[in-house]
């Protein structure tokens, strides 16, 4: 049985919302689903240096085709790191998307 048959049948054990399902399962085949996927898998995108400071308020689509990413830091205090992090936000959030996705950051207190 291959390592992607063990993923496909691994049951998780409380009741899931067809988004979260859906988005684990295009997870399983490689396959990146939307904006509200990279809200969903946040922490495992940006990593533990930037999740633990900032949360996803909201992902805006803009007129261009491009999104504004909103994020609240967990302390107002942060928002200056963040400000200075956001070139590395916008890479991986980039990255994950596998184009130029992100047009620019907000932040809200």
């Amino acid at each position: 049985m291959s390592n992607q048959q063990n993923k496909i049948n691994q049951r998780i054990s409380r009741p899931q919302t067809i988004a979260g399902a859906m988005g684990g399962l295009l997870k399983i085949f490689g396959i990146r689903a939307s904006d509200s996927d990279l809200i969903a898998r946040w922490s495992e995108i940006m990593g533990e240096e930037i999740s633990s400071v900032a949360t996803v308020v909201s992902i805006k689509k803009l007129r261009n085709n491009k999104f504004n990413l909103v994020l609240r830091p967990v302390n107002p205090a942060f928002t200056l790191q963040l400000t200075y992090m956001s070139e590395k936000i916008k890479n991986r959030a980039d990255k994950y998307f596998g184009r130029e996705a992100i047009e620019k950051i907000t932040f809200r207190k």
